[in-house]
């Protein structure tokens, strides 16, 4: 029989339970002092770790502390600038629009709206969350890749579509819990249900996890 949405929301809060019992260290591990900050470093991240991203930003920072100075940015010393994070030349080109309509719409400073953000060059919706949910202190869930993979062997909510699976993620999830659950949801991925290899013997919420392919000892 398929599991009810309410029986789903009621499994979602003792997964976030247990989750939170294994890593009480989650958290964002980009490193960042201002919203700008973070919207930069989280664009620097597709494709890319966050220790890398963190080993960039802090010349990077120093460099273009303002939307403005990005915004006007000579493209090829941007480039070399971020070089190490890959894809730098699209990289570039996203960070010097995002800051260019920065200036003009929101007098440089980053607004602490979801509809604003996405409508700026080269972010989506799961670089805003990021943003609101660890900038701006509000309750956002992100999507990335540990989200979309975890959240769908755990029978949370299902989707070939990050955005999609983002509101029917959220659904199921209890309200508030948004961005606390994207921090545990990444460590879980990152440190136990890996891609290609997950730790399911040693799982903390194997109990409550209905994935066929879990694997053995």
């Amino acid at each position: 029989m398929p599991e009810t949405a309410p029986a789903r929301r009621a499994r979602a809060r003792k997964i976030l339970a247990a989750l939170a019992r294994a890593y009480p260290d989650a958290r964002i591990e980009l490193r960042f002092s201002t919203p700008l900050e973070l919207l930069v470093a989280t664009i620097l991240s597709a494709q890319c770790t966050d220790e890398r991203v963190n080993l960039v930003t802090p010349a990077l920072f120093r460099r273009y502390p303002a939307a403005d100075d990005y915004a006007r940015a000579d493209p090829s010393a941007l480039e070399t600038a971020i070089h190490s994070t890959g894809f730098f030349r699209a990289k570039a080109r996203s960070i010097t629009a995002m800051a260019r309509a920065l200036v003009e719409r929101h007098g440089g400073k980053v607004p602490a709206d979801r509809e604003a953000l996405t409508a700026l060059p080269g972010v989506g919706l799961k670089t805003a969350n990021v943003v609101l949910g660890n900038a701006f202190g509000q309750d956002a869930l992100a999507v990335d890749t540990h989200v979309f993979r975890v959240s769908q062997r755990l029978g949370l909510a299902r989707s070939d579509d990050a955005d999609a699976l983002h509101d029917r993620l959220v659904a199921a999830l209890p309200r508030g819990s948004l961005t606390r659950a994207t921090h545990l949801l990444i460590v879980h991925g990152r440190r136990t249900c890996t891609a290609r290899r997950p730790a399911c013997p040693v799982c903390p919420v194997r109990a409550l996890c209905p994935w066929p392919g879990k694997t053995r000892p």
